[in-house]
Parts: C-alpha cells; sequence; structure tokens
C-alpha cells in the first residue's frame, strides 16, 4: 500500500471562516437581500454552504441553485472548453445573482458562468470566489468579492480536489510531493 502524500496548510479552517464572515458582509452592503446565490460545483460546494450561512447572519435571505460546469474533467489543467454538465433550475431573469466559485485561474469558467446568466436576462451577476490566481487569467474578469489571493500551485481540500481526493478537508492545502522540493510555506 502506498504512503498518503501529506498536505500543507495553505489557509487554516479559522481563517477562512473569519473571510467568509468578512465576504458575506461586504456582499450584504453590495447586494440585494433576496440575492440568488448559484453555487458553481463541484469545487465550490463547502465555500458555498459556509458563505451562505454568514450571509444569512448578516441580514440576506438569499435563495440557492447550483451550476455544475467542467474544464478540467480529471487533469489537473483546464482544457479552455467549459460544459454545463448540470444547468440552474430557476430563472434568473430581473435576478441579483451571485456566482460562488472556488477559485479564480484562467476566468473561462466564471466568464462563462457571467455570459450565461446575463444572457438569461439577470439584472447583476456578482462573482465571489474563494481563491484568485492575479496572473492566471487568460480571459479578462475580475471577481466582485475575493476570499484569498493564491499562490500558482495546485490546491486541495475545502471542496476542492485531485482526481476527487481532498475534498472532505477543513482547510485549503498543497500536497507536498517530497522532501526535494521547495518549502513553500515554511515549517512541515
Amino acid at each position: 500500500m502506498s504512503k498518503k502524500p501529506r498536505i500543507k496548510v495553505l489557509f487554516d479552517a479559522e481563517a477562512i471562516a473569519r473571510r467568509n464572515v468578512e465576504m458575506a458582509r461586504a456582499i450584504v452592503d453590495a447586494a440585494a437581500p433576496d440575492l440568488l446565490v448559484v453555487a458553481v460545483l463541484k469545487g465550490s460546494f463547502m465555500f458555498a454552504a459556509d458563505l451562505i450561512r454568514e450571509l444569512h447572519r448578516a441580514g440576506a435571505a438569499p435563495q440557492v441553485e447550483f451550476l455544475h460546469l467542467s474544464s478540467y474533467r480529471k487533469g489537473t489543467v483546464s482544457s479552455g472548453n467549459v460544459e454545463i454538465l448540470r444547468d440552474v433550475e430557476s430563472s434568473v431573469r430581473g435576478r441579483d445573482v451571485l456566482l460562488v466559485d472556488d477559485i479564480l485561474e484562467s476566468g473561462r469558467t466564471l466568464v462563462f458562468a457571467k455570459d450565461l446568466l446575463s444572457a438569461r436576462g439577470a439584472r447583476t451577476v456578482y462573482a465571489a470566489v474563494l481563491l484568485e490566481k492575479p496572473g492566471k487569467r487568460a480571459v479578462a474578469i475580475e471577481p466582485d468579492f475575493v476570499g484569498f489571493a493564491c499562490p500558482d500551485v495546485f490546491v486541495v481540500g475545502y471542496g476542492m480536489d485531485v482526481a476527487h481526493h481532498y475534498r472532505e478537508l477543513p482547510f485549503v492545502g498543497v500536497v507536498a510531493h517530497g522532501e526535494s522540493e521547495p518549502d513553500l510555506f515554511g515549517g512541515t
């Protein structure tokens, strides 16, 4: 049996929880209280659930929908083609919509989702992302709400995976491959 790789913590559960509270307050200040939250699956499910609870605590009464998009499939690099695997069931016409996604890297998925919902008549489409890799854009887009700036590493945990592993972790981390690789975050 192979040894399980070690995961180095990049953003711990406490930091994520604090940031979710701050983001929820900012969203409530900017958007309608009855906004429609559209979580982009699968990676955002934990972030979306925690953010939705914080939106409630901050005074919002969001409705929730899910949009399952993929540009990765089984790989670790975006294919550049975004596919709808599961669509929202509610009408977005005339609604203020908050797209919630795990990570903004190339921007293709978020642009696709924003354009899709705008074309369907959404009044406003805001975007909230847990992580942003600012230097990785393939398309022009800026999120409205960002949890953390992320270094250019492949992250797992808090809903994000590699080959369907590590989604359950309560933090965002990086798989440590070997002792010969540089220690990106200090410590062990």
